[in-house]
């Protein structure tokens, strides 16, 4: 009897799904990852303060964390396509509405809630979770990889961009063209819009959840696991890292007495050196373990930040700092993403991995408020790097004790270390 043809091969599968992640993922991140760009016009413009606005970001890096598991489960149950689109116009929205705001709440609402509400939506939870459902497990730890380098060539790109559309047409008109740019990139989320059928090779024992298992049950046995919590861990000082550098870098570069470009220039040379690190991170997890990975890369963080604070202060060391910063910026997702895959598979994966995004963002919200008291407060950001340096030390202490099975090994069970 003639079968039919397929309409893909799986390798054409895979680059496809791979690549319209991650062209979406260089969308909204790069976008969200240049707000910092904009504190210090929005201030010029409002008189709200340094602290006001940077609180309205910090209510932004919580909320882009909290809607990660509702929008990682309701694309698990109906297919990413619409939440991914719905994130996209929320985005825009928010970024169109902004020049309109003149008091906090209303930074609040259109760049604390709206904005990253859809910048969430659009996000790693649903992206990375479309990614596994849909692909064998011996190509997910590189796919996450290239997924997120997307995310980081969208900072290379959006943060220059955006410096120079603030300096061409006003931070305002820099906010339309954010919003038009979220729009723009509406087709991307059809193109992944139907809910997957199980991705071949997802039968395996390590990578399977027990079909009878409910969502709540998958949560209370994840919330219930120690390694998964010292995962959350881990990713909190990375949330609180990230955010106070996008938010308060600018004003760090400004303290120096350094030029505006070079904030906007640093930010990229990170989203640049960040590619580099995905790419290196998505294929040491199919080789290492991912606990190792995720201890070396905090652990560097510590150090770098020590060699910025007794480096004199010029374009080159700020350059080359963020260079160092880039290579693990954000390539903490993979294996993050990975140990959760591996301790409890890939049926809830947009949900569990999006509750350790709740983490991340926790710490975000922290290090984006703070930095914000302590420039008004001190006049400067000393605490905070002293802070980033100790925290940045415990989460690498804390990956090392994750209960996590050797690569290769056939067991989706958590085996001792």
């Amino acid at each position: 009897m003639p079968t039919s043809q397929p309409t893909s091969t799986p390798s054409q599968t895979y680059w496809t799904v791979t690549l319209v992640a991650a062209a979406m993922l260089m969308v909204t991140m790069g976008l969200r990852q240049s707000m910092g760009l904009f504190v210090s016009p929005l201030n010029t413009t409002t008189g709200l303060g340094i602290a006001g606005i940077s609180f309205a970001l910090a209510i932004a890096q919580f909320t882009w964390g909290a809607v990660q598991p509702i929008t990682g489960a309701i694309a698990d149950k109906y297919g990413p396509g619409r939440v991914l689109a719905v994130g996209l116009v929320l985005l825009a929205a928010g970024s169109a509405l902004t020049p309109y705001m003149t008091s906090q709440w209303g930074m609040i609402f259109s760049l604390g809630f709206l904005s990253a509400i859809g910048s969430g939506a659009s996000s790693f939870s649903v992206l990375i979770g479309a990614a596994a459902q849909r692909l064998p497990a011996e190509k997910r730890g590189m796919a996450s990889g290239i997924i997120n380098a997307g995310g980081s060539f969208g900072q290379f790109v959006f943060a220059p961009l955006l410096q120079r559309c603030i300096t061409a047409l006003g931070w305002m008109g820099a906010m339309w063209s954010m919003a038009a740019m979220a729009l723009a990139a509406l087709p991307l989320a059809y193109m992944l819009r139907k809910k997957p059928a199980p991705a071949a090779g997802s039968a395996t024992p390590n990578t399977t959840s027990i079909p009878e298992q409910t969502l709540r049950a998958a949560i209370r046995q994840a919330m219930a696991d120690p390694s998964y919590l010292l995962l959350h861990a881990g990713f909190f000082t990375c949330g609180f890292h990230i955010a106070f550098l996008v938010t308060h870098l600018p004003g760090e570069v400004q303290l120096c007495g350094l030029p505006a470009q070079v904030a906007s220039w640093s930010l990229a040379i990170i989203g640049l050196a960040n590619i580099a690190g995905s790419l290196a991170t998505g294929w040491g997890v199919q080789r290492f373990r991912s606990k190792y990975i995720l201890f070396w890369m905090y652990a560097s963080r510590s150090l770098l930040v020590i060699a910025y604070l007794l480096a004199p202060k010029t374009e080159i060391t700020f350059y080359l700092f963020a260079a160092g910063l880039g290579l693990t910026w954000l390539a903490t997702v993979p294996p993050t993403a990975g140990v959760v895959g591996k301790l409890f598979g890939t049926r809830y994966l947009g949900t569990l991995f999006g509750l350790t995004l709740l983490s991340h963002q926790i710490g975000g919200f922290f290090g984006a408020w703070l930095g914000g008291i302590a420039i008004t407060r001190q006049g400067n950001y000393e605490w905070m790097w002293y802070a980033d340096i100790a925290l940045a030390a415990s989460a690498a202490l804390c990956n090392l004790p994750i209960r996590e099975a050797p690569v290769g090994t056939p067991s989706a069970q958590p085996r001792p270390a």
